[in-house]
């Protein structure tokens, strides 16, 4: 075959298709005009990257609807569309991370994180703008509420989510016992935090006498909202197992019990670990039954079981709501942003740890 002839049937192959670098070239000139138009309207970030997306979308359409006909140029108007969408959606938690990033940085030190605010007044922070020195006062007793009242929730709401999921999906028949359960965790999936708080603090209350806030109490409340997630996402993951592992584990005349626990729950392990992760990042910024429950301290408190206790989303809500020098909130506010910051490294650190759980305790697989 000569090279005339092989160029030459490449060159029908091609024919009717853009070339890879249009693409680039639209988006290009999307780009460009996106600012433009931005800048007529008051430029900003978020509109160039809006304008910009839309441009595209819409130019690329008509330059593939040109050379390459109607029927491609639909499928890439979705693929397009998809793109799009998927940007659009990373724009709020980027801009979220970036701000808070930007404002809670210069509060992180070794005081903020090692320093409750006990004995911290507003002619402290008066002072220590007047000289230029750093914000004093920090969140240690606050991380130390937030790990000990979450721990406590995980330890209650682990166990009974978790053999919840199972005689739902391993014991059920679909009976009376089984159909209350699960509309009652449906239920449960959805009810305001607050209702889980005042249900804590009036069980407590009747119990121990009124007003009984403990670090234990906020706990229960949290667990109220925890059990529900890990029901859920156990469940789901149970139903995932292939029934073949059950039936071959029966074969070989294993009970039902050690079947589950050495077949069923570390073949669904990975997912269970993610569940009881969402569970936990779902209830570890919870302010509104913290308050009720546990109310706020601003001194560490070691005893869940007695006094009052802080966790990091209660000092940000009293660090905005009530600075500590109402003429100078701008030490108030350092804090409560430096203390959003760590929130989210912790939310991190725990997806961090069920990833690392998850891959210790999946099924080894042979190549």
């Amino acid at each position: 075959m000569t090279n005339a002839t092989l160029s030459r049937r490449q060159s029908q192959l091609t024919k009717g298709r853009l070339p890879r670098y249009a693409v680039w070239v639209v988006l290009g000139a999307a780009v460009v005009l996106a600012a433009a138009v931005s800048a007529l309207v008051g430029f900003s970030i978020v509109s160039w990257a809006v304008f910009a997306a839309v441009f595209f979308v819409v130019g690329a359409t008509i330059v593939t609807a040109t050379v390459e006909g109607g029927r491609k140029a639909t499928d890439s108007l979705a693929t397009y569309l998809v793109y799009g969408c998927f940007l659009l959606a990373l724009l709020p938690l980027l801009s979220v991370i970036w701000t808070v990033l930007e404002r809670g940085v210069p509060g992180i030190s070794y005081d903020f994180l090692f320093t409750s605010m006990n004995g911290v007044t507003g002619a402290v922070d008066n002072s220590a703008a007047e000289n230029g020195t750093p914000v004093l006062g920090g969140a240690y007793h606050a991380v130390i509420g937030t790990l000990q009242i979450t721990l406590w929730a995980t330890l209650i709401s682990v166990p009974v989510g978790l053999l919840a999921a199972i005689y739902l999906i391993e014991y059920g028949t679909g009976g009376p016992l089984t159909r209350a359960i699960t509309f009652f965790v449906d239920v449960m999936t959805g009810i305001p935090s607050i209702v889980a708080g005042l249900f804590a603090a009036a069980l407590f209350g009747l119990l121990f006498g009124p007003g009984t806030r403990t670090g234990f109490v906020a706990a229960v409340a949290l667990s109220v909202l925890m059990i529900p997630v890990v029901v859920r996402s156990t469940e789901e993951m149970l139903k995932i197992v292939p029934n073949e592992l059950r039936e071959a584990s029966y074969a070989l005349g294993v009970r039902k019990w050690r079947t589950i626990m050495k077949v069923v729950i570390p073949t669904a392990i990975s997912g269970i670990a993610s569940g009881v992760t969402l569970a936990i990042a779902r209830v570890i910024g919870e302010t509104a039954p913290i308050l009720v429950t546990a109310g706020f301290a601003s001194a560490i408190n070691w005893n869940v079981f007695s006094g009052w206790m802080s966790t990091l989303p209660t000092f940000i809500y009293y660090q905005i709501l009530t600075p500590t020098s109402p003429t100078n909130i701008d030490a108030s506010t350092q804090r409560a942003w430096a203390a959003a910051l760590l929130l989210i490294i912790m939310v991190m650190l725990l997806n961090l740890v069920a990833r690392f759980v998850a891959r210790m305790f999946a099924p080894k697989t042979s190549r």
